[in-house]
């Protein structure tokens, strides 16, 4: 099993219209062949000192895929490549990691 932490930064005010097009492809992508998990999740004020400023603009997205195969064949799925070609203009950067439980 692998972890993805998939950090969006998004350009000012385009983080309600990407979470909308978001939900229209989690359903599709909780069905492929190897996804544990996938959600999207933003910043909450927790009050703990040392947690990073809160990103207004900011959308992560959580993901449990059985193996890195299944993390590929992912990222080469239609409806993927529709979603960031729809959410591509909202997006000011992307950053990706990829763990394995320790």
């Amino acid at each position: 099993m692998i972890h993805v932490i998939a950090t969006f930064d998004l350009k000012p005010g385009q983080r309600d219209e990407f979470l909308k097009a978001f939900a229209k492809l989690a359903p599709l992508v909780h069905k492929e062949k190897g996804c544990i998990e996938y959600g999207a999740a933003v910043d909450v004020a927790s009050g703990i000192p040392v947690q990073n400023p809160l990103r207004a603009d900011g959308v992560t997205v959580i993901e449990k895929w059985e193996s890195t195969q299944a993390l590929q064949r992912h990222l080469a799925y239609e409806p993927v490549a529709a979603f960031l070609k729809e959410t591509g203009p909202m997006v000011k950067g992307l950053s990706l990691q990829v763990l394995e439980p320790a």
